[in-house]
């Protein structure tokens, strides 16, 4: 299961959908089911759930059970949070790695130096 980010080139709002990849026999190809999670807020970057939508599912209707919204929604804000912190951890790498960079480079600059 993975979240998949598909933004509306006419509003320009990113749509989260939670995405099941399976097999299918028939076609011996994999294919994929994609469930709408919510709207991804471009300041914060968290994700807005979506109202209802749709036809209960039969086990919701007979035992008139709904899965926890606080839970979902619980789960949805730890997910945002942790692509943040993924993207700053990125961005904290990249500077690394410049810096490595900048290091080597001034390391070959006084070896060479030694060298003549």
């Amino acid at each position: 299961m993975s979240l998949v980010k598909l933004k509306d080139r006419r509003t320009g709002t990113t749509y989260v959908y939670e995405s099941k990849s399976y097999w299918d026999k028939e076609k011996k190809q994999p294919r994929s089911h994609r469930k709408l999670i919510g709207k991804l807020d471009d300041e914060t970057g968290e994700i807005i759930p979506t109202g209802k939508s749709g036809r209960k599912k039969s086990s919701e209707k007979e035992t008139g059970e709904n899965t926890a919204p606080d839970q979902r929604t619980e789960y949805i804000r730890v997910i945002a949070e942790k692509e943040g912190q993924i993207q700053a951890l990125k961005a904290e790498n990249q500077a690394l790695h410049k810096q490595k960079q900048d290091i080597l480079k001034t390391l070959e600059a006084l070896c060479q130096r030694l060298a003549d």
